[in-house]
């Protein structure tokens, strides 16, 4: 926002109460209570001046508009350099699109990219010296350690593992983000918010990229040119590594000049997710079968618990601290207790599914995510309640959600490293 023109308005009103017959500090008291909160002001400017935000986002403020910001020039040289490292492995003969080199980028995927973006993230927020080495050794040792494990091709531990490593390495992004104040509950809850909006970003990049790169085929296919070999080697893994990197930078770039996404997507999902899980555990009740534990219905059980969990930091990241609980607040307790009750009957089945047929990696891991996810779940289903019947402050449902972080990261950690040793690496 422009001071200058903010200062003009103050003492517009300033003189007009004065000339009205006020003194100069009554004059000045109302004149900038008339002003208003930042939130309303934020608004009114961006209706007055969108043009001039849009192009915040890549034009240096004060300057003129043909220079370019250097957070963008870091932020585009890091996303193509991650794009240069993708391809580094083809000097050694290890194809992108050969099927025998698959095992190989699955499992290496997300430190082709997350370096990167947390190397941006790290630099914009000064990360202190001691912090940078931290995160150098947390990523150098991901790499060696994913790398050394003997996983046996397509088995259920190297699976388990490629899935896992991107989870741990993003809360190790997240120390990044937060320039190693892991410990303050606010700058976690700012790294929840700014993961939600990242991915937004990153869904719209691909979503356009997809495009482009559908229009470009038929362009050149109409020429008689083939481009799959372009768009398949070059276009595409390059494209996704980069993205993940200018999604972080839109993010960043975008916190001072447009208000977040976080409170217009809670309104939205909120009840969308509720009604859903109400729908299916009605129809569970009335059907009385029983949840089928495989694989793929295990992974998208705890992709949806997973999901409700964020939703529910990403509402309480958009929430005013200081308001009255209110409706919206007895929809997300309504929301966190259907999750609840769905774990609960996920764990169910997996523990009928172990004691008939034994234990496995999958099951295992399937067993472990639910059960770190029925105590944070169950955790924050005891405080909302209390914090409806004004028991309980905000902070204390901001603190249990931002401190379970660290389980999850210590988990995910436990898969990829343990995990194999156990099951002996099939």
């Amino acid at each position: 926002m422009d001071v200058d023109e903010l200062e003009d308005h103050l003492r517009k009103q300033v003189s007009d109460l004065e000339a009205a017959g006020l003194d100069e500090e009554e004059a000045f008291l109302i004149g900038a209570k008339r002003i208003g909160d930042l939130d309303t002001l934020s608004r009114e400017y961006a209706r007055e001046y969108s043009e001039r935000l849009w192009k915040r986002l890549v034009v240096t403020a004060g300057t003129g508009g043909g220079e370019w910001n250097r957070e963008a020039t870091v932020a585009v040289g890091l996303a193509v350099a991650a794009g240069v490292t993708i391809k580094v492995p083809e000097l050694f003969g290890l194809s992108l699109v050969e099927e025998q080199t698959f095992p190989f980028y699955a499992r290496n995927f997300s430190l082709f990219a997350l370096p990167f973006l947390a190397a941006l993230l790290a630099w914009k927020r000064a990360l202190p010296t001691g912090g940078w080495a931290w995160l150098g050794g947390a990523f150098v040792a991901a790499a060696v350690v994913i790398n050394l494990i003997p996983f046996v091709p397509d088995g259920h531990t190297f699976w388990l593992a490629a899935l896992h490593l991107p989870l741990a390495l993003w809360l190790v992004v997240g120390v990044a983000y937060v320039a190693g104040q892991w410990r303050d509950p606010r700058q976690r809850m700012n790294f929840v918010r700014f993961s939600g909006e990242w991915f937004i970003y990153l869904a719209l990049i691909a979503l356009g990229g997809g495009a482009l790169m559908a229009i470009t085929a038929l362009l050149f296919s109409a020429a008689g040119v083939d481009p799959e070999p372009l768009l398949n080697e070059w276009i595409l893994p390059c494209g996704i590594v980069g993205a993940v990197v200018i999604a972080g930078w839109l993010v960043e770039a975008k916190q001072s000049v447009i208000e977040n996404m976080a409170p217009v997507l809670t309104m939205i999902f909120t009840p969308l997710f509720t009604l859903m899980l109400l729908a299916f555990l009605g129809t569970m009740a009335w059907t009385g079968s029983g949840i089928n534990v495989e694989r793929e219905i295990l992974i998208g059980f705890d992709l949806l618990l997973v999901l409700v969990v964020g939703l529910h930091l990403y509402s309480l990241s958009a929430r005013d601290p200081h308001a009255d609980p209110g409706v919206f607040d007895k929809l997300q307790f309504v929301l966190v207790v259907c999750a609840l009750l769905v774990d609960l009957l996920a764990l169910w089945a997996i523990l009928a599914r172990i004691s008939e047929f034994g234990f496995s990696p999958n099951k295992v891991a399937a067993l472990g995510e639910n059960l770190i996810l029925l105590a944070n779940l169950g955790g924050a289903a005891v405080l909302y309640a209390r914090f409806l019947r004004g028991r309980t402050g905000f902070a204390s449902m901001e603190r249990w959600q931002t401190n379970f972080l660290p389980v999850y990261l210590v988990w995910a950690t436990v898969v990829v490293v343990l995990f194999p040793v156990f099951f002996r690496f099939v």
